[in-house]
């Protein structure tokens, strides 16, 4: 049985790769900051038919992390498919938004904390073992900015855009080792149905869950890309 572990699990878009990967024999290791959260989708996932376990960690907190990420391979006997997205749906200390004249070291460090080095501290707790087996992938999201920065968003595109360098950069070197590194930059809004389009600001693309991740396992099987772009619309 192969497992993916998912680093930023939430009800929306962690919910919906952990069922893309599930349905396709998957076990799951779900990996957030709290149990509480954790706990309803375990069960959400185990009444579909999918193995899955709660491993609560902090990306910000880079042993917890690495533990976490020990312990779901302990559980599960190993990691296959690593996938990070950690996205703040309640404020965070120190993380802010920025305009470009208006990012400073105190407003970005935070930023590549959490989005940067928590992706480098999750590969590295997964990657030697994949590169021993000769098999695995590394897959990490971002939004859009990290590829067309917004200006509203300058301090979060441009930690995005390090991880997104870092990420195409693995890719490279790990060429030839059975092990492949993706990045997926999501350039819309995210919700469910009438929800995403009610709440994306005006002229902002909206899309489901559901719809974007297929993108995930597109890029596990087909090894051709080593970046997806999501930008699409969702149907009226």
């Amino acid at each position: 049985m192969s497992t993916l572990a998912i680093v930023g699990a939430g009800p929306g878009m962690g919910l919906a790769i952990a069922r893309t990967f599930g349905r396709r024999g998957f076990d799951v290791a779900l990996i957030a900051r709290t149990q509480e959260k954790l706990e309803p989708l375990v069960d959400q996932l185990g009444q579909e038919g999918i193995k899955a376990a709660a491993f609560p960690a902090d990306v910000l907190d880079r042993a917890a992390l690495t533990d976490a990420l020990e312990a779901a391979k302990a559980r599960f006997g190993g990691i296959d498919v690593l996938e990070y997205s950690p996205a703040p749906h309640s404020p965070v200390p120190g993380i802010t938004m920025a305009a470009p004249s208006e990012v400073t070291v105190d407003n970005l460090q935070p930023q590549i904390e959490y989005n940067f080095y928590g992706a480098v501290t999750a590969a590295q707790a997964v990657l030697p073992a994949m590169r021993e087996a000769g098999a695995g992938t590394l897959l990490f999201t971002t939004g859009g900015g990290s590829v067309d920065p917004v200006p509203m968003l300058a301090n979060i595109n441009a930690a995005a855009a390090a991880l997104r360098n870092w990420v195409i950069n693995l890719n490279k070197e790990l060429a030839g080792s059975g092990v492949y590194a993706g990045h997926v930059a999501i350039s819309v809004w995210i919700g469910d149905g009438a929800v995403a389009r009610g709440g994306a600001p005006d002229g902002v693309p909206a899309a489901t869950p559901e719809q974007i991740a297929p993108l995930y396992w597109d890029l596990h099987e087909n090894r051709d890309r080593l970046e997806a772009v999501f930008s699409g619309t969702l149907d009226a």
